[in-house]
C-alpha cells in the first residue's frame, strides 16, 4: 500500500469530521440568522470552489436561498463594485492567502455582504478580510494535491446547513459520519485494485449530477494534476447536450451514482453510455447496479458526498503512484497559488 502525503492526509477525514464537531457554530449562526440573506455567493477557486459548487446545491435545497458562484476577476482585474445588499458571501480557501479572493470579500463587504470564510490557515489575510470565519480543522495538508482540506469544506457546510435549519436526520448522518469514513479508509486497497484497471487510460470522462456535481469537477482536477490525465467533468444532465458525442466505444468513464433525487436520472444515464459501448468505473452506490467502488450510504444526501469525495481521493492516489507519478508535488504546480 502506497504511504505517499496525498493518500496520508486522505486517510485523516474522519478525524478532520471529529474536530469540527467540536467546533462551537453558534455565533456564526446567530450573525447570519440576523442578517436574514435573501441570497448567497460563493467565492473560491480550483478545489475550493469546486467544494462550493457541492455547498451550492445544498444550500439551495436545504436553505431555499438561491447560491451564485462569484467571478474573482471582476473586482480584482476589471475593478468593478458589485450591489451585495442582502448577502451572504461565503468565501471558501485552503490557504487564505490569494490576494484575488481578499480583495473580492472586501468589496463584497464594503457593498453590503455579510461575509463568512471558511478557511484552514488562521490569521491569514482572507481571514482578516471577512465579517466571520469558520476554521476547517483539517489540520496542516503539506501534499500539493487538496485533499482532506477539500472534504473539510463539504462536512463543514453540511454542519452549518444543520444548524441554521435542523433536520433530525441530518443530524444522525453527522453523528455516524466519522465512522463511515473510517471504515471506507479501511477499504483502501479495493481503491488501489480499481486504480489499477485505469492506469493505462490516456483520458477519462467524469460524470456526476447535482450535489455530486463539485465531486465529478474535483475528480477531473485531481486527475490532472496528480495523474497527469486529460480528464473532462460533466454534469450528467448536461453531458447530453453535445459531450455525449464523446461517449465512442472503449471511451474510459468515471460516473457517480448518488443515493438522492437524482439516482434514477444517472443511472438511466450509465446504462445509456454502456449501449454505446464506453467503459465504466462506478463510485458510489450499488443498490442496482454493481459499482466497482461502492461507498456506505450515510444516511443524509447532504453527507454523502463527502465518502463519495473520499473514496476518488483514494483512488486518485494509487493511481498516479501506479502511473509512475508523485501525487504529493506535480509539476509546475505549487500549495498556494496567489491569483490576482
Amino acid at each position: 500500500m502506497s504511504d505517499v502525503l496525498m493518500l496520508q492526509e486522505a486517510r485523516e477525514a474522519a478525524e478532520v469530521v471529529r474536530r469540527q464537531a467540536k467546533q462551537p457554530l453558534s455565533a456564526v449562526v446567530r450573525a447570519i440568522q440576523a442578517a436574514q440573506p435573501r441570497y448567497v455567493v460563493t467565492v473560491a477557486r480550483g478545489s475550493s470552489d469546486h467544494a462550493a459548487t457541492t455547498l451550492k446545491y445544498a444550500i439551495e435545497t436545504h436553505l431555499r436561498l438561491p447560491v451564485m458562484s462569484a467571478a474573482p476577476s471582476v473586482s480584482g482585474v476589471y475593478g468593478a463594485d458589485l450591489d451585495y445588499q442582502g448577502a451572504l458571501v461565503l468565501a471558501v480557501s485552503q490557504s487564505g492567502g490569494s490576494p484575488d479572493l481578499v480583495e473580492a470579500v472586501e468589496r463584497a463587504r464594503r457593498n453590503g455582504a455579510l461575509t463568512l470564510a471558511m478557511i484552514n490557515q488562521p490569521d491569514s489575510p482572507l481571514h482578516q478580510a471577512a465579517d466571520l470565519t469558520l476554521p476547517l480543522c483539517a489540520g496542516e495538508e503539506r501534499a500539493v494535491a487538496a485533499t482532506k482540506s477539500y472534504l473539510a469544506v463539504l462536512t463543514l457546510g453540511a454542519r452549518l446547513l444543520q444548524e441554521l435549519n435542523p433536520d433530525p436526520a441530518l443530524e444522525t448522518a453527522l453523528a455516524r459520519l466519522p465512522d463511515l469514513l473510517d471504515a471506507l479508509a479501511a477499504q483502501e486497497e479495493l481503491a488501489e485494485q480499481v486504480a489499477a484497471t485505469l492506469v493505462d487510460a490516456q483520458d477519462l470522462l467524469v460524470l456526476g449530477r447535482g450535489l455530486h456535481q463539485g465531486v465529478a469537477a474535483e475528480t477531473a482536477l485531481k486527475l490532472q494534476e496528480t495523474a497527469g490525465l486529460a480528464a473532462l467533468a460533466f454534469s450528467t444532465a448536461e453531458f447530453a447536450h453535445g459531450p455525449a458525442r464523446l461517449a465512442e466505444p472503449g471511451v474510459q468513464i468515471l460516473a457517480l451514482q448518488a443515493r438522492d433525487a437524482t439516482a434514477h436520472l444517472t443511472r438511466d444515464t450509465y446504462r445509456t453510455l454502456r449501449g454505446y459501448g464506453a467503459q465504466l468505473t462506478v463510485v458510489g452506490d450499488d443498490a442496482d447496479s454493481p459499482a466497482q467502488l461502492p461507498t456506505p450510504a450515510s444516511g443524509h444526501a447532504l453527507t454523502d458526498p463527502a465518502l463519495s469525495a473520499l473514496a476518488i481521493q483514494l483512488l486518485i492516489g494509487h493511481l498516479a503512484v501506479l502511473r509512475g507519478e508523485n501525487p504529493d508535488a506535480p509539476p509546475r504546480l505549487s500549495k498556494v497559488t496567489r491569483t490576482v
